[in-house]
């Protein structure tokens, strides 16, 4: 019982932070409205800078939208891998929360990786080829609607006819922030991990309170709370349990470690995987020590959580394409690490 309820505590501390920080980065997404891609995306290195920029991003937004130009034909099949390399999926935010010293040289990582291998992908595969994979007819993913993200004269308003999503955010964001304070979500003592998950949930409450209805149900119900939070709670207590039952009471770490080549190349084909999830069990085994870095890089390179659908339900060629690069990239720098002892 006391494994239970320290897990589902860690489980509900997790998740808590990436709902907050995908409210926030929802925010400002809709806020630019993208503006600053349009110049830099019509340059050939402005393109994988862009992409991998995007891809870095947190959570599954940028992996979108950079399908989505990939298929108006703005950007090339070799800026779809960076972008892929780059992304981590919704696992971004649960490493920022789980292994913070190490979330983020890995990103770093990851992105200068991103722009390197789309450079090649396209010198490799030359034009002709690239013409054969791009998207032949438009697929909007998520087109960003104008919205007014704080509409002055109209909050107390909103208030007074308070709706039910806004209410249940609210009250939401209010008792994980108060748990945060007190000490019984996060680390007890405060340092900048407790800090940054107190302002970060302030932030977000001051989003919940001042955006409009509209925002509020299609951007952050229907597609932050309902769309992803479910799953990455379930994901994140399911990973955490099977590991405490497969290495505490089983007793398998020491196999785990014996046999890290084998998990290299799970971890590979596990990216392989188009879903959010199934990455957050190599974190988990990261954070206890089970794994090297080695291992942890290369699922984060061949996985992109669920940003890669979109594509697949397009156009599976560049889909196969585009996965099997991430997986050689994948296995030849994780094999590379640790046969270095990384």
């Amino acid at each position: 019982m006391d494994v239970l309820i320290s897990t589902l505590k860690h489980a509900f501390m997790i998740t808590g932070f990436v709902g907050v920080m995908m409210l926030v980065i929802e925010y400002v997404n809709v806020l630019t409205q993208g503006r600053w891609q349009e110049r830099i995306s019509h340059r050939r290195w402005g393109q994988y800078l862009l992409a991998s920029l995007l891809g870095a991003t947190p959570g599954c937004l940028g992996a979108f939208a950079v399908v989505a130009m990939y298929s108006h034909r703005t950007l090339s099949i070799g800026a779809v891998v960076a972008a892929m390399i780059a992304t981590a999926g919704d696992e971004s935010f649960v490493m920022f929360a789980m292994i913070p010293g190490t979330a983020l040289p890995l990103h770093g990582i990851l992105f200068l990786l991103g722009i390197a291998s789309g450079a090649l992908t396209d010198a490799i595969l030359g034009r002709r080829l690239t013409a054969r994979l791009s998207c032949k007819t438009d697929f909007a993913v998520h087109e960003e609607d104008h919205c007014t993200c704080f509409p002055h004269g109209r909050i107390l308003a909103q208030w007074k006819h308070c709706s039910p999503t806004r209410g249940t955010l609210s009250i939401s964001l209010a008792l994980f922030l108060a748990a945060i304070v007190a000490g019984q979500i996060g680390p007890p003592a405060w340092n900048w991990i407790r800090a940054s998950l107190a302002v970060v949930s302030a932030v977000a409450m001051f989003i919940v309170v001042t955006v409009p209805d509209h925002f509020l149900e299609d951007h952050l119900w229907r597609h932050v709370v309902r769309g992803h939070i479910p799953r990455i709670f379930l994901w994140t207590l399911g990973a955490m349990l099977f590991l405490h039952l497969v290495v505490d009471q089983w007793q398998i770490a020491d196999t785990i470690q014996e046999n890290q080549w084998i998990v290299l190349g799970i971890a590979g084909l596990v990216g392989i995987i188009p879903e959010s999830g199934p990455h957050l069990v190599f974190v988990t085994m990261f954070a206890k020590g089970l794994i090297p870095f080695s291992i942890l890089l290369t699922s984060s390179i061949v996985q992109d959580g669920h940003g890669m659908l979109p594509l697949l339900a397009h156009s599976r060629r560049a889909f196969i394409v585009i996965k099997l690069i991430n997986l050689m990239v994948g296995l030849a720098l994780g094999a590379t690490l640790m046969r270095i002892g990384r």
